[in-house]
């Protein structure tokens, strides 16, 4: 199987003002929780309790006047709701030295941000050599499975090994010798009964697909005839096909040896796409999927008569010599407000360039780093809070996919900075997959309904982000993540000003014992996805028919919350 491919320094986020950057259905489980510290306990929803952590909700005294009112004779008994079953979230470590965390205010307005969360929004990105992978079948349950818990995600096939070691055939020709691989990086052909076999993969998970075709070995009619052939398997599942990976690159990762300038990326584009519209005039060409600011303007101005689709791609912490001490990638940069801001910075400026042009901005390949190799951010639970923040905070902004690059190489030797791992021995495993914490990070965050995002006022909390929903049932999701050290920092008290006096409250929740903890992230206690929301538990607190909720989060999580009025 082909591994993760990035050369050192590849798809840098350059400083906020640097504008020339260098290069370096599904299947729910209902039930109720009772692992890993989350337990339930049925109470009346309108009684004032304390809240506990880690251990029990004690069952309240009955309701009474004398209980819930302040006084006996200042006002009446608070309404009563119907019975819950409240959320018991774990408490800090053990020995944790419990820091004090700025209480965190969060008022949520009725007014829209102007932007939505749709469904598909987070998806994984792999190699395009990953196409000939057999074990990206339907009848592998565990590749199923991880993309349904990832609801509609896109599949992107593309990374630096389509340009290098991928070969596209439909009359089974042999491989030319100028392609050169190895064990770990194989040259690998692919052909329509590759496409047939993925294509039932994503039936089987309800995910949609987008493609990237070789343009180091210059050939627009090969190109063409994959496209021709994806459009006819795949169909509707097909979004868009890519011209060539990060083809700012070519000169620095010697794709081409002899030089390649930007002039010559548009007039080999316009050649593809003229081509490929020759066969498939309804198959979007998104590009042009680079890491240098100076490349997105001239794909949005190249005259090519397919829909475009600008594409970037964005590895924050891009310092892999440790020249930028701020970029470098490390677990002080990775959770940091700075490494929040430059990401969003990075962002916008790509989104200008496709807004001031009416085309939509995709990030089809993003990770923390793209540094070879482990680093002490790779595999950690401090990577699964990242992961959620960024793929909320880029959708909030305007970006509507965002695929996280990924290998279905082996968990142990493989790209440790992939999301999905496979089992066995290094490097082509036995095709047993799983998700790394990164994963479950990209998990919470696919399973949140679809909604318009509303304006929000936050203040204190610490390190934490916050970001609120209108659900198309009139709902509102309120979404924190709370980046403070779960090994030092407590429980940060929250208040919650709501547009509306909800009915019910229930939340998920993903958690994790430290930063650097590996293996350990969880959903609602267990290492699988998100409770379905019919089924989860009351926020601990919750006051029936308040806009007010007060309520504490642990330090290291990500809390989804769900209101209905």
């Amino acid at each position: 199987m082909a591994p993760i491919d990035h050369s050192p320094g590849n798809s840098a986020t350059p400083e906020p003002d640097d504008h020339d950057s260098t290069p370096a259905g599904n299947k729910k489980r209902a039930r109720l929780i009772a692992v890993g510290g989350i337990v339930a306990v049925v109470v009346a929803a309108a009684v004032a309790i304390p809240l506990t952590f880690g251990t029990p909700a004690p069952q309240p005294a009955a309701s009474s006047p004398a209980a819930t009112a302040p006084t006996a004779a200042s006002s009446e008994p608070a309404e009563v709701g119907p019975a819950v079953t409240y959320y018991n979230q774990a408490g800090p470590p053990a020995g944790s030295p419990l820091e004090n965390v700025e209480p965190l205010k969060v008022g949520v307005s009725k007014d829209l941000v102007g932007t939505s969360l749709n469904k598909g929004l987070t998806g994984i990105s792999l190699e395009a050599t990953d196409l000939g992978d057999p074990d990206l079948a339907d009848t592998n349950p565990t590749i199923v499975k991880l993309l349904q818990e990832i609801d509609q995600p896109v599949m992107r096939f593309g990374g630096n090994a389509v340009d290098r070691r991928f070969f596209w055939t439909s009359t089974g020709e042999a491989v030319p010798s100028g392609y050169k691989g190895d064990k770990a990086r194989p040259v690998r052909a692919v052909g329509p009964a590759d496409l047939d076999r993925v294509n039932k993969l994503l039936v089987a998970g309800n995910a949609k697909i987008s493609l990237t075709v070789d343009l180091g070995h210059y050939d627009p009619n090969r190109a063409a005839d994959m496209v021709k052939h994806a459009s006819q398997i795949f169909g509707d599942r097909l979004l868009s096909v890519t011209v060539g990976n990060e083809p700012n690159g070519f000169v620095f990762n010697d794709v081409k040896t002899d030089g390649y300038s930007l002039d010559q990326y548009v007039r080999e584009l316009k050649d593809y796409a003229k081509a490929i519209y020759a066969v498939a005039p309804n198959v979007p060409i998104s590009g042009p999927g680079a890491y240098d600011q100076k490349w997105w303007q001239p794909f949005v101005d190249a005259d090519i008569p397919q829909k475009k689709i600008l594409t970037f791609h964005n590895y924050p912490l891009y310092s892999c010599d440790g020249s930028d001490p701020k970029g470098s990638p490390t677990m002080a940069n990775l959770m940091s407000r700075l490494m929040h801001d430059r990401a969003a910075d990075y962002q916008k400026a790509a989104l200008k360039v496709g807004q001031d042009a009416g085309l939509e901005t995709w990030l089809p390949e993003t990770g923390i780093a793209a540094c070879p190799g482990s680093n002490e951010t790779s595999r950690t639970h401090a990577s699964a809070l990242w992961t959620a923040d960024y793929a909320l905070n880029a959708a909030q902004l305007g970006i509507t996919r965002i695929g996280f690059h990924s290998s279905m190489q082996t968990c142990k030797g493989g790209p440790p900075m992939s999301a999905i791992c496979s089992a066995g021995a290094y490097p082509d495993g036995n095709g047993q997959m799983s998700g790394r914490a990164n994963f479950f990070g990209i998990s919470i965050v696919a399973e949140l309904e679809a909604g318009k995002f509303m304006k929000l006022d936050s203040s204190g909390g610490g390190l934490a982000y916050s970001y609120a929903l209108q659900n198309a049932d009139g709902s509102t999701s309120v979404v924190i993540v709370n980046e403070n050290d779960p090994e030092k920092a407590a429980q940060t008290d929250v208040t919650l000003n709501l547009p509306g006096k909800p009915l019910t409250g229930t939340m998920t929740q993903l958690t994790g014992p430290s930063y650097a903890a590996e293996d350990s992230t969880m959903i609602d206690g267990v290492t699988s996805e998100p409770t379905p929301l019919a089924d989860r538990a009351t926020v601990p607190g919750f006051q029936y028919k308040s806009a007010t909720q007060n309520f504490k989060l642990t330090a290291g999580t990500v809390t989804v919350l769900n209101f209905k009025y």
